[in-house]
């Protein structure tokens, strides 16, 4: 068992874990991880659409509480974490695509910006919560469409409704910063995460490339994209939900101290690359059967790249999967569940390989 491992096992084993988004994508990997390292999870989510990587795992029977309900509604939120008693709190409940965000805009504010109000404020005053972090997006900056990786102390911004409203749960949590935490409340004990374009087994929303390349691959169909020049900084999910679950580690144990309260847990450097790079990558090792190219009436960023040396140097955290082994984790992770091995368990397995690692 790798140092790692064996010290994450350790710190997480019976702590109070607040998640907010449980029942998504990143949630429910997140969840899997705490699970193998014995913490109590308590999740507060919208209920998970039938097809989900929640539902498959069965990622419910291992929760000590499911908490179906809004991030919107404060009543609710402020009485199940009081009832839960958390040490941590991951908040990752959110509208989580620009394509969505502009077919239904307030909702995406909503959610978005109110909810990370709520969970804050209902927050606020449970005594046993040590660490909060929130977990926002690589889209939060200003875009400038220049060759550059962005830090966190870059401006924040945003045109499309999704971006801006992730670029504003960054000011609301500085601004409880400022106005709370410096009076008393978590001092150095509440952080934003950004990722990168994360990818993995089980996403199974729409709109998003490597969903869309699975589909094509497992039911012989047409492949829509819809930017293929563009740069993303892509990274497999456990990447940063490794990089998550050490900044909250540190942040319980008071060993952060640096005054910006931003972290960014992106890729490699190999990894900044084109859809179209993407896409050759994978017809490598599969077929796919036609790619048409469906221009979008959606503004996205050309280029968008992070740089991660802050959490490199002060968490001792670092990208290990190059783009190709992130590609091979999420074909084999498909490959396995046709021949009806148990979800969890590849997860699992794919957890501890890169921890591993």
């Amino acid at each position: 068992m790798s140092k790692s491992l064996t010290s994450l096992k350790r710190f997480w084993k019976n702590k109070k874990v607040f998640i907010t988004g449980h029942t998504g994508f990143k949630g429910t990997w997140l969840s899997i991880f705490l699970n193998m390292f014995n913490a109590q999870i308590f999740g507060y989510s919208l209920k998970p659409e039938e097809l989900s990587l929640f539902n498959q795992t069965k990622i419910f029977e291992l929760c000590k509480k499911n908490f179906y309900s809004d991030i919107n509604d404060l009543k609710k939120l402020k009485k199940k974490l009081s009832q839960s008693k958390p040490e941590i709190i991951f908040h990752l409940a959110a509208q989580p695509l620009v394509s969505d965000s502009y077919s239904d805009p307030v909702n995406t504010f909503n959610t978005n910006i109110i909810g990370t109000v709520n969970l804050l404020e209902a927050a606020r005053n449970i005594k046993s919560v040590k660490s909060i972090v929130i977990i926002t997006t690589d889209k939060v900056y200003k875009i400038n469409n220049f060759n550059k990786s962005y830090v966190e102390n870059d401006e924040i911004g945003g045109k499309d409704p999704y971006s801006a409203s992730k670029a504003c749960s960054e000011i609301i949590v500085n601004s409880y910063i400022e106005s709370f935490v410096k009076k008393g409340f978590l001092k150095n004990k509440i952080s934003t995460a950004r990722s990168g374009n994360v990818l993995g087994g089980g996403d199974y929303s729409k709109n998003r490339l490597m969903p869309d390349i699975l589909n094509a691959i497992n039911y012989n169909k047409k492949l829509v994209i819809r930017s293929p020049k563009h740069v993303r900084p892509w990274q497999h999910v456990i990447e940063p939900i490794y990089g998550y679950l050490l900044l909250a580690q540190k942040q319980y144990q008071k060993k952060i101290t640096n005054p910006n309260h931003a972290w960014n847990f992106g890729p490699r450097k190999d990894n900044f690359i084109t859809v179209n790079q993407i896409i050759k990558k994978v017809k490598k090792i599969k077929k796919i059967k036609k790619i048409i190219i469906k221009k979008s009436k959606i503004k996205e960023t050309k280029i968008l790249k992070l740089n991660s040396n802050k959490a490199m140097k002060n968490l001792n955290w670092k990208p290990k999967w190059n783009i190709n082994q992130t590609i091979e984790k999420i074909i084999t992770w498909n490959d396995l569940t046709k021949k009806n091995k148990k979800m969890k368990n590849i997860c699992e397995e794919q957890i501890i390989d890169y921890l591993n690692n």
